[in-house]
């Protein structure tokens, strides 16, 4: 109790130095969190992916699509349950800012998507009306869509004024899945790519390959795969989460100075308590000689400077992960929607408590082993 008490009063003996350190530690365990979350936010869509999905593809881009006709071969693969045709469209909503994804799929694409929560009314009014459109809740709450409104984009990809009207709007199982697209039948695309010249209709962007046994995942990709093996539109085939993760890598190097970034932050916080730890033990040298002469020992004299060293950490460390949700909210909101999935995890709130906790150790080593080896004359004489 006595120990906890000095501990205390030495915390606050200094009250703006202490409340510097609070701060600075309050900040650097929200930005590490901040920074974290970013980093998640961006494998979001990789880890909610399903293993009963696989993506097919042109095995040479993305950009290259494949024929209309692959549809009903993909299907005859030996552990192949269901096949959806998915088309990427970048439609401009009003300005190019307000970006969002928008895919031309088949009326079964949702059949694989049962993380998807749409009712039937909803997708039957949908299928009925070949400009029909469904949204997801996050792109309906982002920009105020209802059923029966009307959307227009400007298409880029695929030039000229398009209209849809909302059909319906689908929400996702649980937070996790990501809900900020607008779908539309891809029928009503290939109808209007037949009408212009050129080769563009009959033409599918990817893929979506249901399978029934995810075990064999990549012995049916392979399957899919050798079905147009020398063809003229060869095919690459792949899990949804790989397909997923093609996109995040080539983010790579800003993922990783995030995480580098995210890491300075705490070794400048941890040079920061060391400076205040240091200064504190110094202006204590001839109390701590003066607990020794009344029988301390140098044990007791390390707890002190350790307990202090911890107790500014909880402070600050406590703060930070305090705030840390509301600012990740405030975050994904002043975003825009660049981050459909921004949430604090679990596994970043325990980082941040254990790098707050490293930096009360680590900042008080140095101090405390060099207080308690100073000898008892030497601290009396010391002038702090």
């Amino acid at each position: 109790m006595h120990a906890l008490k000095l501990i205390l009063r030495n915390a606050l003996r200094h009250k703006i130095r202490t409340g510097l350190t609070v701060f600075g530690l309050l900040v650097a365990v929200l930005a590490y969190g901040l920074l974290q979350t970013v980093v998640d936010a961006w494998y979001a869509g990789a880890d909610a992916a399903s293993k009963t999905r696989l993506i097919t593809r042109s095995a040479i881009s993305l950009v290259f699509q494949l024929p209309v006709s692959y549809e009903s071969r993909i299907r005859a693969v030996e552990g192949v349950s269901t096949v959806a045709r998915s088309t990427w469209f970048g439609g401009i909503y009003k300005e190019p800012k307000n970006f969002f994804p928008q895919f031309a799929v088949s009326t079964n694409y949702l059949d694989l998507y049962g993380e998807f929560i749409l009712p039937d009314a909803e997708r039957q009014a949908w299928a009925r009306d070949r400009k029909g459109a469904l949204v997801g809740r996050q792109l309906a709450d982002q920009y105020g869509f209802k059923v029966g409104d009307v959307i227009p984009l400007r298409g880029s990809i695929y030039p000229g004024d398009w209209q849809f009207v909302v059909r319906g709007i689908f929400d996702g199982a649980d937070e996790s899945k990501i809900t900020r697209q607008m779908l539309f039948q891809w029928e009503y695309l290939n109808e209007w790519l037949r009408q212009r010249p050129g080769r563009r209709a009959d033409q599918v962007g990817v893929y979506i390959v249901g399978i029934d046994a995810p075990e064999r995942a990549a012995e049916i990709a392979r399957a899919v795969d050798a079905q147009f093996q020398n063809s003229v539109a060869e095919t690459l085939t792949e899990t949804e989460q790989a397909f997923q993760l093609s996109f995040v890598s080539m983010s790579n190097e800003i993922i990783a100075a995030i995480r580098l970034v995210s890491y300075v932050v705490i070794l400048i916080i941890v040079a920061v308590m060391a400076n205040t730890m240091a200064m504190s033990a110094r202006e204590r040298t001839a109390e701590h000689a003066t607990l020794k002469a009344l029988g301390f020992g140098p044990g007791f004299v390390a707890l002190l400077i350790f307990g202090e060293s911890l107790a500014i950490c909880v402070a600050g460390g406590g703060a930070g992960l305090w705030l840390t949700p509301y600012a990740a909210a405030a975050f994904k909101q002043a975003a825009g929607g660049i981050f459909p999935i921004f949430a604090v995890s679990q596994t970043t709130v325990i980082a941040q408590a254990l790098c707050a906790l490293a930096v009360g150790v680590a900042a008080a080593v140095v101090p405390a082993v060099q207080a308690s080896r100073v000898r008892i004359v030497d601290g009396l004489r010391a002038v702090g």
